[in-house]
């Protein structure tokens, strides 16, 4: 019997923004100028917030914390193509979503300070906790995403993991499971190129990891993470899909961590200065602002009063989270469980 050709296959990838800041008009979204700013502002917001975070850790006044430097647009730009009706599963590391999405400031820091009661999100908002267990939440989102489709609600769920999480059972477990269902869920991996020490190139012999949606039946594609625009409308194609009955899809925003994985790590002992600095280049910042100058929206000046505005915000966040009063013991039992047992019970009234 002859060889017979199965399949063929193409990974493609979507950019609009170039690092000059210049667009291809064909791919740029239809988006007015206000809401371009707003995406701006958020951006800026989410810098802000995430280079104070770094500076109350060292002063000792939050716990360890994970930088998202140079992830801004990867998250804004994703979590900005949402509804407040889609459901949203994040890691650990999605403080720019959390921003746009409206969660408030001080409870984001609350969280960082090791205050579980951070955990409870305001009713109003879709979001799930944070979880730092890495990947964990990937099935979490195709459960609810299984559950949507029982309930036939028009809206859909979203998954964010980093590319670490791309080389657990959890991702794959959960991606066979949501392309057999074809279930409304769109995974959106932040590929930052670090599993804390660990390179791309030491997690995959794949030439993308967008391709990795593929074998499970539905489609793969990866973005410039830098740019804003190419993720908001890759989310917002996928987000358009999944309601329709057309399955999931998985979004590669190709970025890089600028920053530490964490506040208790130190990235200069197993990546160089150069590879840093060749990223920096590509800040999504940065090339925002060139789009913004280049249409007579963004000056020096305008930037300035905008991070004034944004520092504002966030002091005025700090002074709230740091005036709340520390929980008390019968509040660890608060959220556990849906229902105490007799001995938590009693414990909570502290027999």
């Amino acid at each position: 019997m002859p060889e017979e050709l199965l399949a063929t296959y193409e990974v493609r990838r979507l950019g609009v923004l170039d690092p000059n800041g210049e667009v291809d008009q064909a791919l740029m979204p239809e988006l007015p100028d206000a809401e371009i700013w707003r995406m701006y502002q958020l951006m800026v917001l989410s810098r802000t917030f995430d280079e104070r975070a770094v500076s109350l850790q060292r002063e000792g006044r939050l716990g360890t914390y994970p930088p998202i430097r140079g992830q801004e647009a990867a998250q804004v730009g994703s979590a900005f193509a949402l509804a407040p009706s889609d459901w949203v599963f994040p890691s650990f590391r999605e403080m720019g979503a959390h921003l746009t999405l409206g969660c408030p400031i001080p409870q984001l820091l609350q969280y960082w300070t090791g205050d579980e009661r951070a955990q409870k999100v305001p009713a109003h908002l879709n979001i799930f906790p944070f979880c730092v267990a890495v990947g964990s939440q990937i099935p979490h989102a195709v459960g609810a995403a299984l559950a949507v489709r029982y309930r036939r609600d028009p809206v859909a769920v979203v998954a964010y993991f980093g590319d670490g999480a791309t080389s657990k059972g959890d991702f794959h477990e959960a991606m066979n499971l949501a392309g057999v269902f074809t279930l409304p869920i769109v995974f959106i991996c932040q590929n930052n190129q670090w599993a804390i020490s660990v390179p791309l190139k030491n997690q995959t012999a794949s030439g993308s990891l967008a391709q990795k949606a593929l074998a499970y039946g539905f489609d793969g594609v990866q973005v410039d993470g830098n740019d804003v625009f190419a993720v908001y409308r890759a989310t917002k194609q996928a987000l358009e899909k999944a309601k329709s009955g057309g399955g999931p899809t998985l979004i590669e925003c190709l970025t890089y961590r600028m920053a530490d994985h964490t506040t208790a790590d130190d990235a200069g002992r197993y990546r160089s200065n150069e590879e840093v600095a060749a990223w920096r280049d590509r800040d999504p910042i940065l090339r925002l602002e060139r789009f913004l100058a280049a249409r007579e929206l963004w000056s020096v000046e305008k930037g300035d009063e905008e991070k004034g505005r944004a520092t504002g915000v966030i002091d005025a966040a700090v002074r709230e989270m740091e005036a709340m009063p520390p929980p008390g013991a019968a509040e660890l039992f608060d959220g556990v469980q849906a229902k105490l047992t007799p001995r938590q019970e009693e414990q909570k009234r502290g027999r």
